[in-house]
């Protein structure tokens, strides 16, 4: 049983205490274990309502406690560096909500730290550690659809009235709230060796990104076609186009079915492949924190920090592309 400790008290930290819940009742692998907020009344409250043993009115003092084994940061990805910075101060496990960074500069930088102090830590992408990747994959590679040349991937939501989403100093835009999905999900299908990269954006008047759409190009002649945007909702599809058929992941933020079709004359499906049952979909990246930390490893294969630099460094030249600049760049 490993010790989970959530920094940060907004939305995305009461889904991942739902996760834990779960976890530790199917299983008993985790240990609802602390929670720290700015405001002291908060996290007792968010503890009371959650179920964690132990609260804090600050970071640095849950931080402090020595029975936190693995802390899973949740706040706005602008905030991201300083609190891993913090984590690594008193040496604790590290797994941190996406966008890892504000920018590629403070990916290397913590990563480094982490790697110069032998502490454990890791991106919480989500669909990386998924069953769903590893279905998709072997489906690829059995042939299923031929020889994959082309893939389309989508992620919209009507979000524009969330703050966090348009201030330049909380690292606003659809770019690294959204857009780090689609990119993910082609990095995951077709590689790394992009030759070239296209893109076009429409601004918000704050100066974020709220509507892109990204074209890569592969070495070997592949290509993917990918959009992000937080002012309209889309089918969030993903779509992965072979010589012999096409698969259709239906949510790239949270696939539920992988759909086959390899009848061009026909609407029908070949085959439609549900994905395993699940909690919420974020206990598969607890898992694996679990298991690198029980062998002694400082990053999750499904996620290395090689990986989480290099999209961090796609997303910054977007941004300069687009002129996109937050303060602290």
């Amino acid at each position: 049983m490993i010790n989970v400790a959530i920094l940060g008290c907004g939305g995305i930290a009461r889904t991942m205490a739902k996760t834990l819940r779960g976890m530790a009742a199917r299983d008993g692998s985790v240990r609802l274990y602390a929670v720290a907020a700015r405001d002291e009344a908060r996290a007792r409250a968010f503890a009371s309502e959650e179920g964690f043993e132990k609260a804090y009115g600050s970071y640095e003092a849950m931080l402090a406690d020595d029975g936190v084994q693995l802390v899973y940061i949740a706040t706005p990805h602008s905030h991201h560096a300083e609190h891993i910075r913090l984590c690594l101060k008193y040496s604790r496990p590290v797994l941190c909500e996406k966008a890892f960074t504000g920018n590629a500069k403070q990916a290397r930088e913590v990563l480094a730290l982490a790697e110069k102090k032998g502490v454990f830590c890791t991106e919480a992408i989500w669909t990386r550690y998924m069953p769903s990747r590893r279905m998709i994959d072997e489906l690829i590679a059995d042939g299923a659809i031929g020889e994959p040349v082309m893939l389309t991937a989508n992620l919209g939501y009507s979000i524009a009235h969330v703050e966090r989403m348009i201030r330049p100093e909380l690292a606003g835009g659809a770019l690294l709230d959204l857009g780090v999905y689609v990119l993910n999900f082609a990095s995951m299908v077709f590689g790394t060796d992009v030759e070239r990269m296209e893109s076009s954006v429409v601004l918000h008047e704050t100066g974020v990104d709220r509507r892109e759409t990204i074209h890569l190009y592969y070495r070997d002649g592949r290509s993917a076609e990918l959009t992000a945007v937080f002012d309209c909702a889309t089918d969030r599809r993903c779509v992965v186009y072979g010589t012999k058929g096409c698969l259709k992941v239906d949510n790239v933020n949270n696939p539920q079915t992988i759909t086959l079709y390899n009848d061009p004359t026909s609407d029908t499906p070949s085959r439609i492949i549900p994905v395993p049952e699940q909690i919420t979909g974020y206990e598969y990246q607890v898992y694996s924190c679990i298991r690198a930390l029980e062998n002694g490893e400082l990053e999750c294969p499904e996620m290395p920090h090689v990986e989480t630099v290099r999209i961090m460094e796609v997303m910054d030249q977007l941004r300069s592309d687009w002129g996109v600049v937050y303060p602290f760049d």
